[in-house]
Formats: C-alpha cells, sequence, structure tokens
C-alpha cells in the first residue's frame, strides 16, 4: 500500500464501525454500573483502567485499521493497554481522582481517573500512535522524517474534524429535538438525555469521522497546506517580537519580568508557538529553496531566539521554587521546559548550519518526540509523580522554617496533595513538637474535616486558627471567637478566613471609629482577596463595617510594613458633610489620594 493510500476496503468500514459502535457500548455499561454502584464500579482498580482503555484504545484501533498488519496492530494494541492499565492503577493509588463524566448530583459523580492524566494520555499517545503509524508505514523502526511529518498531521486534521463532526452531529439531532416540540413531539428530546442513546451515537459518529477523513486523504492534505502556508506567514512576525522583547528586556531589568509570577508561563507558551511556527516552514524537511526568502531568514532566526527565550523561563522557574518550593504546577512547568530545552538545544545547533535548509531539524523532532513520552510516563508514574516531589518540598520547607506556619498552604496539601498530602495532613495533626505546634495540629485538623473548596458547612470550630494577631502580643475579643459567621450578612463580604479551614489572614486589632472598642481588622494572605474591618456591635455581635482598595493589598513593601507595625490610624483628610444629623461619606477620585506601590517591582508573595 502507498504512503496514505485511500482504505476504501468494505471490510475495513465495517470494522471500524462496529469498533466505534461497541465502545458506545461498553462506555455505557461502565457508566450505567456506577451509577447503580454495583461490579465493576465497585472495584476502583479495575474501574480506572477499564475506563481508560474504553476511552483511548478503540480510537487507536480504529485509526490503525487498514494502516498496519493484524499481528502489528495486535502488538500495538496490547502495549497500550499495558501502558493505560499501569499509569491508571498509579492514579487511582495516588487518590487523584476527579469528576469525568457522572450525571454530576451531589453525592452521586462518577469517579475514575483525574481528567489531567486522560489530557496527558491524548497527547501522549497521539505522539505514539504517529511513530508507530510511520514505522508500519515504511516498514522499518526508525522511519524517514517525511513519513512522520504526513502521519503526524493527518492524524490531528483527523482528530480535530472528527470532533467537530461529533459537534455538528449533536446540533443538528438538538435542532431537530426542537423542531418536534413545536408540534408537541418530545420523543427525540427524550432520547437526547438517555445515556443508552448519547454514548454510543458519540463514539459511532466518531469512528465514522476518521473513516471519512481517512478515505480522503487530498481533502486532509490540502486541509495541511493551507494551515501550514498560513503559519509560515507568522514566523517573520514573531521572530521580530521576540527579538525586540529580548533587545528591550536588559534596559528595562528583568524586575518587571519577574513581578508578573506568570513570567515562566508565557515565556514557555511563546517558546511553544515558535516550535509550531518553525515547523510550520519547515513542513516534511524537503521544500528547500521553496519557501520565501522572508520565511527562511525569520525561521532561522527563531530557531537562534528559542534558546533565550526558554533559558529565561527555566530561570524565572528557579527563582520561583528557590522562594515558594515545588508544586504540581511548577513540576509540570519544568518537564515542559525540559522537553522545549531539547527543541530549543536542536535547532539552535541546525540553524548554526548554514548553506542547508535546517535539515538537522527532522533528527531533533523524532527524538525530542521521544523524549516527550519518557517525560509524560515519569509524570503520571511513580517515578516523578508531581504530587509526592511537591508535597515533600512544602513540608521540607515548614520543617526547615523557610516558610511560617500563617503562610503555609494547608488546603493544597488538602486538595492538591493526593494521597501523599492527605499523609502529611494527617502527620501534623499527631506533631507534639516545632514551632507554633498547636496552631500547625488545629489547622490540619481542621483541614482533613474539609469535603471540598467551597465547603463552607461549620468545619472551621474555631475561627483563630486561620488567624495571625498583628501584633503577636493582641487577643481577639471573646465576643469576636464566640461569633457565628454564618449568620452575618451579607456574607459575600466576609474572607475565607472567617468561612473554611484553609486561608489565612492578618488580624490587626485597632480602634478605628474612636468608640473605645477594639475593631479588627482581617487581610487575607491572598493579596487578590478582599480586606475587610469588622465592628463590634453593642449587643455584641459583629458586623463588616468596611474594607481597604483591594490595589494596596497586593503591594508586597506596604504589606510588610503593616506586618511590621510600621503604620498609624491618621484622620481622614476630607472632612465630611452633616446633614440633618446624617453623615455623608466623600467618596475622592484625585490621583494624588491614589495608594502607589514604593516598589512596582514586587507586588506581592
Amino acid at each position: 500500500m502507498a504512503l496514505l493510500d485511500p482504505v476504501v476496503a468494505p471490510r475495513i468500514a465495517v470494522t471500524r464501525l462496529v469498533t466505534g459502535l461497541l465502545q458506545g457500548l461498553l462506555l455505557y455499561w461502565l457508566y450505567s454500573t456506577a451509577q447503580d454502584k454495583v461490579w465493576p464500579a465497585t472495584e476502583a482498580y479495575l474501574l480506572g483502567p477499564l475506563m481508560l482503555i474504553s476511552l483511548l484504545l478503540p480510537i487507536l484501533l480504529v485509526s490503525s485499521l487498514g494502516h498496519m498488519s493484524i499481528k502489528r496492530i495486535g502488538l500495538w494494541m496490547a502495549g497500550a493497554a499495558v501502558v493505560m492499565a499501569v499509569l491508571a492503577w498509579h492514579d487511582v493509588a495516588r487518590g487523584a481522582e476527579h469528576v469525568i463524566w457522572g450525571n454530576y448530583k451531589p453525592g452521586a459523580p462518577l469517579r475514575v481517573i483525574s481528567a489531567q492524566l486522560f489530557g496527558f494520555c491524548v497527547v501522549g499517545f497521539y505522539i505514539a500512535h504517529a511513530l508507530v503509524l510511520a514505522s508500519a508505514q515504511d516498514g522499518q523502526r526508525i522511519a524517514r522524517y517525511p513519513t512522520y511529518f504526513e502521519i503526524a498531521w493527518k492524524l490531528g486534521i483527523q482528530l480535530l474534524f472528527s470532533l467537530l463532526f461529533v459537534l455538528g452531529l449533536w446540533l443538528v439531532l438538538w435542532l431537530g429535538g426542537q423542531l418536534f416540540l413545536l408540534i408537541k413531539l418530545s420523543f427525540l428530546k427524550k432520547l437526547l438525555g438517555q445515556a443508552w442513546f448519547v454514548i454510543p451515537v458519540i463514539c459511532f459518529a466518531f469512528s465514522f469521522a476518521i473513516h471519512i477523513t481517512d478515505v480522503r486523504p487530498s481533502i486532509v492534505r490540502g486541509i495541511r497546506t493551507l494551515l501550514l502556508v498560513l503559519l509560515s506567514w507568522l514566523m517573520p512576525i514573531a521572530a521580530v517580537l521576540v527579538s525586540g522583547f529580548l533587545l528591550t528586556l536588559p534596559f528595562i531589568g528583568f524586575e518587571r519580568l519577574w513581578a508578573t509570577r506568570h513570567a515562566a508561563s508565557v515565556l514557555l507558551g511563546m517558546a511553544g508557538v515558535l516550535v509550531v511556527l518553525i515547523n510550520a516552514a519547515f513542513q516534511n524537511g524537503e521544500v528547500g529553496h521553496g519557501v520565501a526568502r522572508g520565511i527562511r531568514l525569520g525561521t532561522r532566526l527563531a530557531c537562534l531566539l528559542l534558546p533565550w527565550v526558554v533559558g529565561i523561563a527555566i530561570y524565572a522557574l528557579t527563582l520561583r521554587v528557590m522562594s515558594h518550593g515545588w508544586t504540581s504546577d511548577r513540576l509540570i512547568a519544568a518537564a515542559c521546559l525540559l522537553v522545549a530545552t531539547c527543541y530549543a538545544a536542536g535547532y539552535a545547533w541546525a540553524a548554526s548550519k548554514y548553506g542547508d535548509w535546517l535539515h538537522l531539524i527532522a533528527n531533533v523532532n523524532v527524538a525530542t518526540a521521544g523524549v516527550t513520552l519518557l517525560v509524560l510516563f515519569a509524570l503520571f508514574s511513580p517515578l516523578a509523580d508531581p504530587a509526592r516531589i511537591s508535597v515533600a518540598s512544602q513540608m521540607a520547607r515548614l520543617d526547615s522554617g523557610k516558610i511560617g506556619v500563617d503562610k503555609f498552604d494547608f488546603e493544597y496539601l488538602r486538595f492538591q496533595g493526593a494521597r501523599y498530602g492527605q499523609a502529611a495532613l494527617q502527620e501534623l495533626t499527631k506533631r507534639t513538637t516545632g514551632p507554633d505546634v498547636a496552631i500547625v495540629r488545629a489547622r490540619a485538623e481542621a483541614m482533613l474535616k474539609r469535603q471540598n473548596r467551597l465547603d463552607e458547612t461549620g468545619a472551621l470550630s474555631d475561627v483563630s486558627i486561620n488567624l495571625t494577631l498583628r501584633p503577636a502580643t493582641a487577643k481577639l475579643p471573646e465576643s469576636f471567637l464566640r461569633q457565628d459567621w454564618t449568620q452575618v450578612s451579607p456574607a459575600w463580604r466576609l474572607p475565607a478566613c472567617l468561612k473554611r479551614a484553609g486561608p489565612q489572614c492578618d488580624a490587626y486589632l485597632l480602634d478605628f471609629d474612636g468608640d473605645g472598642k477594639q475593631d479588627v481588622l482581617l487581610i487575607s494572605n491572598d493579596p487578590r482577596a478582599s480586606s475587610v474591618l469588622l465592628a463590634e456591635k453593642d449587643d455584641g455581635s459583629w458586623i463588616a463595617r468596611g474594607q481597604i482598595p483591594t490595589d494596596a493589598l497586593r503591594c508586597k513593601p506596604l504589606r510588610e510594613k503593616l506586618q511590621a507595625g510600621e503604620f498609624q490610624l491618621v484622620p481622614p483628610k476630607v472632612r465630611e458633610l452633616e446633614v440633618d444629623g446624617q453623615r455623608v461619606p466623600m467618596t475622592l477620585y484625585t490621583p494624588e489620594d491614589e495608594v502607589s506601590c514604593p516598589d512596582e517591582t514586587a507586588p506581592g508573595p
């Protein structure tokens, strides 16, 4: 069979459609057992692998039919199933399950595998499947680069248009249901709400779309060619923009870059864009001098700029980790930067070879695809589990005193640390030594009682465990500690530290209105959250009296001076109006009354 010849054998079409239908029936069976809470849904270590395999393996099979021998297909399906099962078992064991589908009724979600695992498996098996298909097409272990290029782009376009086909089908069915409703017939609308109909139809339609795109290769090539031509003309623009950024950076300094707190993610995103655009211009490596001169120059320049972009991103992430330790997001970013480093080093090497059309990019792409697969497997296996590493990092920071109890993120351990975070919280509840050990135990115990991030059902029995008093010698009024904060209205004005365990606030005890009673100013440790001034009424209850502008709380130098006690209470600059015994406050808009940060490069921790 020639490269990408259309698969027109009727038996191939029938096999693909039957596979899609069987996939739908299998997924519906798993769904129904979960709803009824019967086997295999009662066995998480069985349901997880079955779910992941049922979602992905049939798609690999449908795509393989007609392009590989039966023996090779069998070996590839067996190997892919084993990898999926191993990853799903680990995902269940680490306790990182999330709702991936279900009826979304309280207490009745289908908890199987994490959405993160599913997403990265889609990426990983897309890469692996392209490598396997290309190897089978050329009949050798390492295929020619043009074959990799053709297969990878074909698969990507097939998947995209298959998804669009399914969405289009669903739109047509929904509109059909609305049409029948006009004549008081609701059978189609009810049918679209039945899982036994919806799941098999989606899987059958997806397999049908893959087959149609497979037997029309000329259409796929045409779409790919148009897309690559359009993308390649973005290459010079991207190269100029990145050049301008890198040339400007030394003059304005890196401080503004670090102040954004998301420099690494933006730089990583730009590196990804450059890689895509470089490959859009490079194509299958055989276009050579047919590429426009502007695109050729822009592509070579982008290859030389890529190491600088990746290098700055690595430095930004390193600074962040040194200041705040590892988290799952930072570990995934580090994994992405490892892959980006392979591209950056390889592309710069290719660009340094003059007199050819960057032909070494082909070798770099194939090698980096293998590195990407290894990195993905490590992240979602015990080898480099982000939750395990990040929990160990955060606990080490707490034990070494690099972070105080007032800033330690107990909520991260509970909801992002998987089973490792739960184990760490359990260990914290049993501690008997260390600074602020009583507060540590109380906060860990309260956090373990929370069922989800928005749980405000009264698990926080003592608000003082969420508060850091300023000054430390201050004491909260007894009426403040007795207050039922669920009864304070409006509830949206109250900070999260009064509602649930986890969020931390600084509590400043001062008499703001001069009535002789101590008021409490709560400022959240999250600089994005608002503050609140709480005042005691004559009957001993507390109300929300006011707040500080949120912009002022994002300024790190001001927050640090406030925590150090370097402030005083002063009368307002403009007096208020009093009309018939009623005070009318004045809201000021003049620029000189706006809060300015002494150091704009440090917006907050």
